[in-house]
Order: structure tokens, then C-alpha cells, then sequence
């Protein structure tokens, strides 16, 4: 597999990982908190394992500012699609035009020095 396409692969697995960590156990809110934090820091834990190889392999063509940058693009994505299929949320346009501001600051780390 090509190296500028893997670490996006993993980020994006990662992400996926990080986001039920992080957010799935709002459907369990009658569960104890050291449980849920229990089982989200187990999760987490497999998280890292695509999230560190992603930005090793990364940093062989990417700068770590690019990376960071891919890695919130793709948090952005995952969460949004998470929102609203597992938490069955809605996305407004001022999500939309948050998250596109975003994408628009990643097009400037991407597009190098101006001059």
C-alpha cells in the first residue's frame, strides 16, 4: 500500500476507535462513571495502537503539522458520521460551516509557504 495513503487508513481507524471512546458511552448514562471510564480507556488503548503507527509511518512523507491537521479532518468526518448514526443527532449548518472552516485552515497547512 502506498505510504501517503496508509497513515490516512490508519487515522481514520483510529479515529473510529477514539470517537467510541469518547462519545459512545453517552447512551449509557446509567451505567457507573468508573465503569464507562474503564471500558472508553480500553478502547482508547486500541486507538493508539493505529494511531502511532499512522504518524511513524506519516512523518516519512508528512511534516507533523500535516498530520495533526489530517488527524482533525478525519476526527471531524468520523464524529460527524457517529453524531448522527449512533447518536442520532442532527447536523445544522452552523456545524457544516464550523467543520468547513476547519477543512479551509487544513487546505492552508497543505498548500505550503505563501509568499
Amino acid at each position: 500500500m502506498s505510504p501517503k495513503i496508509l497513515p490516512v487508513i490508519l487515522l481514520f481507524i483510529s479515529n473510529a476507535f477514539m470517537t467510541v471512546a469518547w462519545y459512545g458511552h453517552l447512551k449509557f448514562g446509567d451505567r457507573p462513571l468508573y465503569l464507562v471510564i474503564l471500558v472508553s480507556w480500553m478502547i482508547a488503548l486500541a486507538e493508539y495502537c493505529f494511531a502511532v503507527p499512522a504518524n511513524r509511518i506519516g512523518h516519512t512523507l508528512y511534516s507533523a503539522a500535516e498530520l495533526k491537521t489530517m488527524q482533525e479532518v478525519i476526527t471531524l468526518v468520523v464524529f460527524a458520521v457517529f453524531s448522527v448514526v449512533y447518536l442520532g443527532e442532527k447536523l445544522t449548518l452552523n456545524h457544516l460551516l464550523g467543520f468547513g472552516f476547519i477543512c479551509l485552515g487544513a487546505f492552508f497547512v497543505f498548500k505550503g509557504p505563501l509568499h
